[in-house]
């Protein structure tokens, strides 16, 4: 290898390098550079529709007033609202309703996963063996092959007799057969 070609590769694996570096940290002074705010506390929501959009908050009607989720409890208690003046997520859906609406959504699904294992199962059995049709129609077809069978032999023994009345026969039954060969 030539003096020139390994002073332009080497040159080149350094320039690689050091893109590779300044890549690395430009990504790296990036991320530290794009930090979120800390989210506002939940007090300082004043409407309904301001509150919801963050997950944290609760909205209760009869209060009118944003408060921090309790996440201790799977639902608000009733001390903090009650189920129905209860928002989280929407403004239109109450918390008893979300919960109705989610519960009939899951059973749905959970009834639909099951129903198509059913028929999935089903169908794989159904599959397995053949259908009475097909049963039907293979004895249908071995019929015909015996009955073609049968019609073979009977026109066969016909064109034997036919062939033996004329002489044309060429087995050893034929009277005459040791006279044909001399």
């Amino acid at each position: 290898m030539s003096p020139f070609k390994k002073e332009s590769l080497r040159t080149l694996t350094t320039s690689v390098f050091f893109g590779a570096v300044v890549l690395c940290v430009s990504f790296v002074s990036q991320g530290e550079c794009q930090t979120t705010p800390p989210p506002a506390p939940c007090s300082t929501f004043k409407s309904c529709d301001s509150c919801v959009p963050n997950a944290k908050c609760l909205w209760c009607i009869t209060t009118n007033n944003c408060t921090k989720y309790p996440v201790s409890w799977l639902l608000p208690p009733p001390s903090l609202c009650q189920l129905s003046q209860a928002r989280w997520g929407v403004c239109w859906l109450n918390f008893e309703g979300l919960i109705i609406a989610m519960a009939v959504l899951g059973g749905v699904i959970l009834i639909s996963i099951i129903v198509c294992c059913c028929c999935c199962c089903c169908c794989k059995k159904r599959s397995s063996r053949p259908d009475r049709d097909e049963e039907r129609y293979a004895r249908k077809r071995d019929e015909i092959k015996q009955r073609a069978e049968e019609r073979n032999v009977e026109r066969k023994a016909r064109h034997d007799q036919i062939r033996k009345k004329y002489g044309l026969m060429s087995d050893s039954d034929h009277p005459y057969s040791k006279f044909e060969n001399e």
